[in-house]
């Protein structure tokens, strides 16, 4: 079995334009703000893409339904690659990111939903350049090749095994026999909880454009913030909580909300394990930092301890990244805890990225099945979530991704290290990158930015946030001569 190179460049043909269309609330905010060049940079962008991608799909062929999970893969990484490739492209023409390199990182940041930033100063940045800086994060939130699919049904087979490589999570669910009418229901709760959001970020006062930007960085989980101080730049407790409550909602498995339809959908939802212990890390980490933070003196007020300690743990577990602190200045108790919950990432199939919820308890149920195993090596235990028995080739899955990635993260620490920066800043570059999370700590902390880097080490990190973001296996198989050596499929 060959790759199909047909269906490929076809699907790639079809990114580029979808993407030249995304390019276009930009250009409106270009216009309504003045910002000439922005929108100038927009268009020069996007009709080559235009251009291009039509070219493409005239020299294939129309069919997509014989695209294989070979192919899958590598239109997933291709696609995910070259939106950050072009979407750098505006940042450079128009001069709001000079370095090509830095707008690829930016970029990257944005599409992956990781919120890592090599701007010191955002702020002066024309407007239309946020909007798209944030608005990447709403593109991606979902997966660029969902996004495609839910506009063009047209995709059927091959946009589930495109979409099924990037999807975050060890498995891809359907809650339709045709995965476009999956996809678009999964892009109208998606769109549901935009609008609502930004409703009520409008009624706490915030100007529609602020609103935007930062639901398109919350229901996106990504945390491109359109001020330096992120969310501490408002002072309304009200905006805080908002924010806080939709970050914790586009953590949760999409899937779920489905259930709340149906009979005894309510119970079904909670009764999920994944979200039990989802809310259980949330809920348990914060009561325990804001207990940290009032003993050691570090906050007067019980209010303001309890919702900065809820708001960063949210922000953190669903990788999104904003901010309402200086966590690095907090007691090592509470960073501590913070770094964990870095770790643990957010539910399957959300928006948040990292491990995920699911590997980590199906990796604490392995590791209770092997004591038993231990102390009774005849009995026969199975491994089992919600009651229902998990099957082995998943379950080796996840224990292969979890080696996988930390494999993949000592790798990082070594190339980052050539930085010659300290222990604390090269680890959390590389972990937050990969976990698709923002912020680190040290000299990349959430006061800070990565900007410091080397050239080489944004590279590095950049290809950390893609490969975080596909969830390791689609992008490393490209690397396997078995993925290329049919003889050996």
């Amino acid at each position: 079995m060959t790759v199909n190179f047909n269906g490929v460049v076809r699907m790639m043909g079809i990114l580029l334009i979808v993407l030249a269309c995304c390019f276009l609330p930009s250009l409106i905010v270009a216009m309504i703000y003045g910002e000439s060049e922005s929108f100038r940079s927009f268009v020069l962008t996007a009709v080559p893409c235009i251009l291009i991608g039509a070219i493409l799909k005239k020299i294939t062929r129309p069919s997509l339904a014989d695209l294989k999970a070979r192919d899958g893969y590598l239109i997933a990484a291709l696609g995910w690659m070259i939106a950050s490739l072009v979407g750098a492209v505006p940042f450079v023409i128009s001069g709001a990111i000079p370095s090509y390199v830095d707008a690829f990182f930016e970029t990257c940041s944005g599409f992956s939903t990781t919120g890592s930033t090599i701007l010191a100063d955002i702020e002066p940045l024309p407007r239309s350049m946020l909007f798209w800086r944030s608005f990447t994060h709403w593109i991606g939130g979902m997966g660029i090749i969902v996004f495609i699919a839910a506009v063009l049904p047209s995709m059927g087979i091959g946009g589930q095994l495109a979409a099924s490589a990037e999807t975050p999570g060890p498995t891809l669910d359907k809650l339709s026999s045709r995965y476009s009418d999956t996809a678009k229901k999964l892009y109208l709760l998606y769109t549901f909880f935009t609008l609502t959001q930004t409703l009520l970020l409008v009624l706490g006062g915030m100007s529609l454009y602020d609103s935007l930007l930062h639901t398109f960085g919350t229901v996106g989980t990504g945390g491109f913030s359109a001020y330096n101080a992120s969310i501490s730049h408002f002072t309304n407790p009200y905006i805080h909580w908002v924010i806080t409550v939709f970050m914790m909602l586009c953590g949760i498995n999409f899937n779920l909300y489905f259930l709340l339809g149906k009979k005894n959908g309510i119970k079904s939802f909670f009764r999920d394990p994944e979200l039990k212990l989802y809310l259980l890390i949330i809920f348990g980490a914060s009561l325990l930092i804001a207990i940290n933070l009032m003993t050691t003196g570090t906050y007067d007020s019980l209010s303001d301890c309890i919702r900065d300690s809820t708001f960063q743990v949210t922000s953190i577990i669903t990788t999104t990244g904003y901010m309402t602190a200086d966590y690095d200045l907090w007691p090592t108790f509470s960073k501590m805890l913070i770094f964990m919950v870095l770790l643990t990432g957010a539910c399957s199939s959300s928006t948040g990225g990292g491990v995920k919820i699911i590997r980590i308890l199906v990796s604490l149920k392995m590791v209770r099945r092997g004591f038993s195993l231990k102390l009774h090596p005849n009995r026969v235990v199975t491994i089992t979530v919600g009651g229902k028995e998990v099957p082995q080739e998943v379950a080796t899955n996840i224990a292969n991704f979890v080696f996988c990635y930390i494999l993949t993260a000592f790798c990082g620490f070594l190339l980052v290290s050539f930085n010659n920066l300290d222990l604390v800043t090269t680890v959390s570059s590389v972990l937050t990158c990969l976990g698709n999370a923002g912020p680190g700590f040290g000299l990349v902390g959430p006061a800070l930015n990565f900007s410091i880097l080397s050239d080489f080490s944004k590279l590095v990190l950049s290809l950390l946030m893609i490969a975080g973001r596909l969830e390791l296996f689609t992008f490393f198989m490209l690397f396997s001569p078995r993925y290329w050596n049919s003889n050996k499929a």
